[in-house]
């Protein structure tokens, strides 16, 4: 199945490109769209020649970063109507303040880390939104988010395919294991931080 894909990625390198920011824009949006094992994938396909490395990256954060901002748009302009319409008792409009405090006082750390956590930069980016953060500063955290997941991910499936020539699918099931050991790893110190 591997081999499968990866030849499909790289006889239609043209399309590979589009491909990744598709989904990686999706994923902003629609949590489930497997954008980081596109990356991954399409990481291990350039370590055998088969896309450029720069240009996954590029198109990689490139999704992603518009991705985040059009989650960041749908906060901004249907947020409110929704948090007036849905959240109406006074336990949710205090959890909304919480949010919103969240949100203003430790927004960038939020927004670099969601990027890494599944579905929880669609939940922060909509928040953002929705909550009035500045978008030129979310534009900001943003933008350095994208790129970091972007070279993560890529470089993840580059290692390992230049670790495993001869056997590609071992070194995107290495990246694999890292990729979901660095998310498990957020996560836990997360579920630390809040427990303290």
């Amino acid at each position: 199945m591997f081999g499968h894909f990866t030849d499909l990625v790289s006889n239609a390198s043209g399309w590979a490109y589009a491909i990744l920011f598709a989904l990686a824009f999706l994923d902003a949006l629609i949590p489930v769209v497997p954008s980081e094992s596109s990356v991954i994938t399409a990481g291990a396909v350039a370590a055998g020649g088969g896309l450029s490395l720069p240009l996954v990256i590029l198109f990689a954060a490139t999704g992603a970063f518009a991705g985040d901002n059009t989650s960041y748009w749908i906060g901004s302009r249907y947020g409110t109507r929704i948090n007036d319409r849905f959240f109406q008792s006074e336990k949710a409009k205090a959890r909304i303040a919480w949010a919103q405090r969240q949100v203003q006082e430790r927004g960038g750390e939020l927004i670099v880390i969601a990027r890494f956590i599944p579905a929880g930069r669609t939940v922060v980016t909509l928040s953002s939104g929705t909550l009035g953060y500045p978008w030129r500063r979310f534009v900001l955290f943003d933008a350095i988010a994208a790129t970091i997941w972007a070279l993560y991910a890529s470089l993840l499936g580059y290692a390992g395919g230049h670790a495993f020539e001869e056997q590609p699918w071992k070194g995107l099931l290495l990246a694999f294991g890292i990729a979901f050991a660095v998310t498990g790893g957020v996560e836990l110190v997360r579920w630390w931080r809040k427990r303290r």
